[in-house]
């Protein structure tokens, strides 16, 4: 099989999707795959993920996302102009103010869900345990005149706060390739610590304490910062909308200390890219910032702060190929893609990894 790049489009069998966990197919975290590619000399070696820790150095820097994945996919029941009732799904993604979140509708199917895009101003769906959404309006300026609204606003009527409830009565958000619900134990990571992601940052879950033992003792630091992330269903070609983020003081002076005495700044993660860049200046040096970033790392702004990033397999087309062609070219993503899929590599969050170096 080759990977077909246009810009960033390629062809993606179905057959390189992760249905399940890893552990569900007898593995450890730490198992999964992990391919390294160099974009210096294009360079690429195929390799377990335990071996992690062989392709950093003493004086690295690894940058970690603490932000811990909730239950944000709710069942709710949709009543149409006519009257008739159907069962949907509702994703909470990102909060707006008290009572106000980005919401995205779904259809439900056999295989998964699929967008729910002819919903209507002022609808109201009713979620379990006495509680509702109301669509105030679209989240994306424009959508309403294309008749298709896929991201909404919506005024959230809770019998409890938002955490406590999706604890009670939501699930992990999973899409037609992960046929059966798991556990959220299953969407945390070793570094989760405050919940805020609806979607697991999934770049992180093959880490083991094991694995964080043995970079600790090769005297590669690890910095916690933190990004909620919102739904990953977005369309081909949209980017990301923005996403609350925090970096500390200690974790700004740990990179820049770190850069100073020429150590690698690699990131876990494109939600650790966003964060880092977000309080990043043009030479590099990182600032302690709190607060949302629209930031959209392509190939023309380049990254400022960051040597390399540990990532998944992404899907066609998805904005965060654009971020990985901040790192390397569209040519040796290609080259990399091909490998990964002439190797069985796996794509989505339960998939194999890729860490891309300098």
């Amino acid at each position: 099989m080759t990977a077909v790049l246009t810009g960033i489009d390629f062809v993606l069998p179905d057959a390189l999707a992760a249905h399940e966990p890893p552990e569900a197919r007898g593995l450890a975290r730490d198992e999964v795959k992990l391919m390294v590619s160099r974009v210096t000399d294009d360079v690429i070696v195929n390799t377990g993920f335990f071996r992690f820790p062989d392709f950093l150095e003493a004086g690295d820097v690894l940058v970690v996302n603490t932000s811990a994945t909730i239950n944000a996919a709710f069942p709710a029941i949709r009543e149409t102009l006519g009257g008739i009732k159907c069962r949907v799904s509702l994703h909470l993604s990102t909060p707006i103010s008290e009572g106000r979140w980005v919401v995205e509708l779904r259809r439900n199917s056999r295989k998964g869900t699929t967008p729910l895009l002819d919903a209507e101003r002022g609808e109201t769906l009713l979620l379990p345990g006495g509680a509702s959404a109301r669509l105030v309006e679209p989240c994306i300026a424009g959508d309403f005149l294309s008749g298709k609204v896929r991201l909404w606003i919506a005024e959230l009527q809770l019998p409890v706060d938002v955490l406590t409830y999706s604890d009670r009565y939501g699930s992990p958000i999973r899409y037609s390739y992960v046929p059966r619900q798991w556990p959220l134990s299953y969407y945390q990571t070793v570094f989760s610590k405050e919940p805020g992601s609806v979607e697991m940052p999934s770049a992180a879950r093959a880490f083991t304490d094991d694995v964080v033992a043995r970079l600790e003792q090769k005297g590669v630091t690890i910095v916690p910062i933190l990004l909620h992330t919102g739904v990953s269903s977005l369309e081909s070609d949209e980017p990301p909308y923005p996403e609350f983020y925090r970096v500390t003081p200690s974790a700004a002076r740990a990179v820049n200390g770190a850069r100073e005495r020429g150590g690698r700044i690699v990131a876990v993660g494109t939600t650790a890219v966003r964060a880092l860049e977000s309080a990043a200046s043009r030479d590099g040096e990182v600032q302690a910032r709190e607060g949302w970033t629209d930031l959209v790392v392509t190939p023309e702004r380049r990254v400022w702060a960051v040597d390399g990033i540990l990532t998944g397999f992404h899907a066609p087309r998805a904005s965060h190929l654009m971020m990985l062609e901040a790192f390397a070219s569209s040519d040796h993503l290609s080259l990399a893609y091909d490998n990964a899929l002439s190797e069985g590599y796996l794509w989505h969050e339960f998939g194999d990894l890729h860490l891309i170096m300098p």
